[in-house]
């Protein structure tokens, strides 16, 4: 639906979002915003002579045969109509120069900026992908979890994480690392981790494993200060 509002808004003619089971005939080009589980059912089902892209980070075109496909996967997040895909990095491919050229000239319309990524890489890209955005979801609710104990709401935490997002966007993971890890403080980090064993029990392997990766972070950032001075 957002995808399909956004074209529309571009002035690009659009045919739906169309249900399941559609063959597209009325189409030139069909865009299979469906799961990844169904993309090649789905690109069955389409009438031949189509262009027929999917909207998958992780799967390569084969899963469009025998179409001449293409693929676009636009790098955000996406919870309904209404989203702006403006400033967006969109990774393409195509099968085909022509479609190729039907998926860049998608995302330029659409304000995106296209990368290429590999067949071989796919899975390391959709990978960073989901860190980048499914697992910090995940780390904010538990944080925002281990706050709710201690009577302070979410809100509260908010800046913090924006500020850190935007350092590390600025600056790159190992300039932005600050906090008890990073300063070698282990006395905090044990009492931290015996709040989580108390009231958070279940994610205490998930903060011991995040406290590992976060020293070898630290020790990056160490070395990194110690070759520039």
């Amino acid at each position: 639906r957002a995808l399909a509002a956004a074209l529309s808004d571009a002035g690009v003619p659009v045919l739906g979002p169309a249900s399941r089971g559609e063959n597209g005939a009325d189409a030139g080009i069909v865009l299979l915003a469906v799961p990844d589980a169904a993309i090649a059912d789905a690109a069955r089902a389409i009438a031949p002579g189509r262009l027929v892209g999917h909207l998958s980070g992780a799967l390569d075109l084969s899963v469009l045969a025998p179409h001449e496909g293409f693929g676009i996967h636009p790098l955000m997040t996406v919870t309904g109509a209404g989203a702006s895909f403006e400033g967006v990095t969109a990774a393409l491919a195509g099968t085909s120069p022509r479609a190729h050229a039907a998926a860049e000239a998608l995302a330029d319309v659409l304000g995106m900026t296209g990368i290429t990524v590999r067949d071989e890489d796919r899975a390391a890209y959709h990978a960073a992908a989901s860190i980048a955005a499914n697992f910090l979801v995940t780390l904010g609710g538990m944080a925002e979890d281990l706050a709710a104990s201690a009577g302070v709401d979410r809100d509260a935490l908010v800046p913090l994480v924006r500020a850190a997002v935007e350092n590390w966007a600025d600056r790159g993971a190992a300039s932005a690392l600050t906090g008890p890890v990073s300063r070698g403080d282990d006395t905090t980090v044990a009492r931290q981790r015996e709040a989580i064993a108390e009231r958070l029990p279940d994610r205490l392997a998930l903060f011991d494993a995040l406290v590992d990766a976060t020293r070898d972070l630290a020790a990056t950032q160490r070395a990194g200060t110690t070759a520039a001075s």
